[in-house]
């Protein structure tokens, strides 16, 4: 089967006050542009794209395409929040195997303005209003943390670990909205947003967008798409919330990508709460003892496993649907050697993972894909 590489990444500076004359397409736009310098492409090159976005409304995935000058053979909009940039990768990669496409843009970005965030999460879906439109994200998954804690015996000093590492990995980072150090006090001392969740446990808002470009074999070069799977809805909310899916599909994604948990060198899990990127770590063979203690505070705190180098959304900031997206442009930087500031040094190998769109209680969507560096190769 055509392997498919990652020939392009790029982020638009995150902001929490973006001009008032900005949009989201043009954040979107943006984007596009940034990710198509860094392929080195020009935009009749293109003949797929994927978008994401909760605020392009109610222009959509054509829209953009217009606007952007693009002639396209294969399209799609995602509206699967913190698993849409996966899942577009996966369908894009798919794409180009098929014949579809040879080279797919793949866009995620928002911007709320005013009341737009709230009323995208009291009206996100049916299924929350009917249990409780009042319910926020927060309270969802403060019940979730607190199951966890019982289940586990962690603390709120051990979740901790989460934000407070993936602060000091923002200060490498020119693009993290949040930089400034941040310790267990400070932490400790944030207001209570939802028992037990403080303000640094929950992803602060920005305006801002994420781009990739995928092409196939002919490209040779770039960051290799090794394996990636997906899963929807995989205990029809039935569980506690403590479990993705993804540890169902670990195995099957580590054979195709014919590499070990331990193989691993550079990490982003979605990260929109601490027990979610600790979950996911567990789920996706990363705590090979099970010790989730000292998984927080010899690993992640000591920054000996590099987990959301960018400071994840906890420190770079929340760009609506560009979360899912996030992740891989940053293993995407640290698989080239362009993440200065903040490298990890002969980082081969990354895995990055996606996670959400809460349907009754918690998440439905996962995903996880293995990214290899390869060293850029001239073009036949």
């Amino acid at each position: 089967m055509e392997e498919v590489w990652i020939v392009g990444a790029a982020e638009t500076p995150y902001t929490r006050h973006p001009p008032q004359e900005m949009t989201t397409g043009a954040l979107l736009a943006d984007g596009a542009t940034r990710a198509l310098a860094h392929a080195g492409l020009e935009p009749g090159e293109i003949d797929g794209l994927a978008v994401a976005s909760f605020t392009l409304a109610p222009d959509h995935a054509i829209d953009l395409a217009w606007r952007l000058g693009l002639r396209l053979r294969w399209l799609m909009d995602d509206p699967n929040g913190g698993a849409s940039g996966l899942n577009m990768i996966a369908h894009a990669r798919r794409a180009i195997q098929a014949g579809d496409a040879s080279s797919v843009l793949v866009l995620a970005g928002d911007l709320f303005r005013g009341d737009e965030l709230e009323r995208l999460l009291r009206g996100f879906n049916s299924a929350l209003r009917e249990r409780d439109p009042s319910t926020t994200p927060n309270e969802l998954f403060a019940l979730v943390t607190r199951r966890h804690m019982e289940t586990t015996g962690l603390t709120a000093g051990d979740y901790a670990q989460v934000p407070l590492a993936q602060r000091a990995w923002a200060a490498g980072n020119p693009g993290a909205v949040y930089r400034d150090p941040l310790s267990l006090a400070d932490y400790l001392a944030a207001p209570v947003v939802a028992e037990p969740l403080r303000r640094y446990d929950c992803v602060p808002v920005v305006a801002g967008a994420d781009a990739v470009v995928l092409s196939g074999t002919k490209a040779r070069r770039g960051v290799r798409l090794r394996a990636l799977r997906s899963i929807f809805n995989h205990d029809g909310q039935t569980g506690g919330g403590l479990e993705t899916g993804l540890a169902a599909e670990a195995a099957s994604l580590y054979g195709e990508a014919g590499i070990e948990p331990g193989d691993v060198d550079v990490v982003s899990v979605y990260d929109d709460y601490p027990v979610m990127a600790v979950i996911q770590l567990a789920e996706l063979g990363l705590v090979p003892d099970g010790d989730l203690h000292r998984l927080l505070h010899e690993r992640l705190a000591t920054r000996a496993l590099p987990v959301n180098t960018s400071g994840g959304q906890l420190s770079a900031g929340q760009a609506g649907a560009a979360g899912g997206l996030h992740g891989v442009v940053e293993v995407v930087r640290q698989l080239r050697g362009e993440a200065r500031g903040r490298q990890v040094e002969a980082a081969r190998i990354g895995l990055v993972s996606g996670y959400g769109m809460v349907v009754d209680r918690y998440g439905a969507c996962a995903a996880a894909a293995v990214l290899e560096a390869t060293r850029p190769a001239p073009l036949p």
